[in-house]
């Protein structure tokens, strides 16, 4: 038997119930999963709310490390003994045993820990697929990235450092600014209390940025806008405040912008590619380019926690639930 969360209705953090569930044997195609971090990330409270539907009741999470306890016929990918983390699959990562596709396993390198891959698969591989595939940086650009102290945004921040890049960052509040300055972050800019637009034009001598990543959605929506400059690029990764709507006529009216509302799932396959990938993150760590730590760490019971402290934006970093 394991421990799982599940949800039965979508709605708040207090719909999340620790429970025990059956795991079984794998089979054919499958490998058992025992979990040693498992990562809380911001989709998962969009699946939680109904914003992302899953069919109920439903497990949560798809990002997590562990060890392989046992495979089914056919499996080629991992073997007895791996370990291994995952991003894609199955809802159901809040667990401390699970059943999963083999084929989107992938074996953690000697150097990486556990803990520390806990923070990587998805934050990680986001941080690659946003700078190396959605507008692949080069080095020299001046860039905006929103929620810059954030799970992505540290490991964003370091990524752009190693690679020659000014990193114009988004904060709440002045400690999640020397935060994001300590990780490579060039400029800060604490929003509540200063105008982004016009800081990014006074940053960039009037000229606006080519590219901006941003997370936050809705009420980011018009300064992310503002601060483009003419053909440049709004990389619309999440919408953690809400979602965008925009009319297309503004994009020709600021400046011929471009919009891309990317998808991890359309940058990761098929697994060869997905493999690399995750080589290119573990690369960076093991050249001491990236070093990523969770920030906060609670108790698989306490995922309710959990999402309470990720919905209040007073969290920094990465936060991991611990089996």
């Amino acid at each position: 038997m394991a421990k799982a969360i599940r949800f039965y209705e979508t709605g708040g953090p207090e719909v999340l119930r620790l429970e025990t569930v059956e795991v079984g044997a794998p089979g054919p195609g499958q490998a058992r999963v025992r979990h040693t971090g498992i990562a809380v990330n911001f989709i998962d409270i969009y699946v939680r709310t109904g914003r992302y539907p899953a069919p109920l009741p439903s497990g949560l999470g798809s990002d997590a490390v562990g060890v392989v306890e046992a495979v089914g016929e056919g499996v080629s990918e991992v073997a007895v003994g791996d370990r291994v983390g995952y991003l894609i699959g199955p809802q159901g990562a809040y667990s401390d045993v699970r059943l999963m596709p083999a084929a989107v396993l992938i074996q953690l390198p000697e150097g990486i820990s556990d803990s520390t891959a806990a923070t990587l698969m998805m934050k990680g591989m986001t941080a690659q697929y946003l700078f190396r595939q959605v507008f692949p940086l080069k080095g020299g650009e001046t860039i905006l990235y929103h929620a810059a102290a954030g799970g992505v945004g540290l490991i964003a921040c370091q990524w752009a450092r190693a690679l020659g890049v000014t990193m114009i960052g988004t904060v709440s509040t002045d400690e999640k600014a020397a935060l994001a300055k300590a990780n490579g972050c060039t400029h800060t800019i604490v929003t509540g209390r200063e105008d982004i637009a016009q800081r990014v034009k006074e940053i960039t001598g009037g000229k606006g940025v080519p590219v901006v990543f941003d997370s936050v959605g809705k009420d980011t929506l018009d300064a992310s806008l503002n601060s483009l400059q003419a053909r440049g690029t709004l990389v619309s990764n999440g919408t953690s405040s809400g979602p965008v709507v925009i009319d297309t006529m503004q994009l020709a009216a600021k400046g011929s912008l471009w919009l891309t509302r990317p998808a991890m799932m359309h940058y990761i396959m098929p697994r060869a590619h997905m493999l690399d990938m995750a080589q290119e993150v573990f690369d960076m760590v093991l050249a001491g380019k990236i070093k990523s730590e969770a920030s906060q760490t609670f108790a698989l019971e306490d995922a309710a926690d959990a999402h309470r402290a990720l919905e209040s934006r007073k969290t920094v970093g990465a936060t991991v639930l611990l089996p």
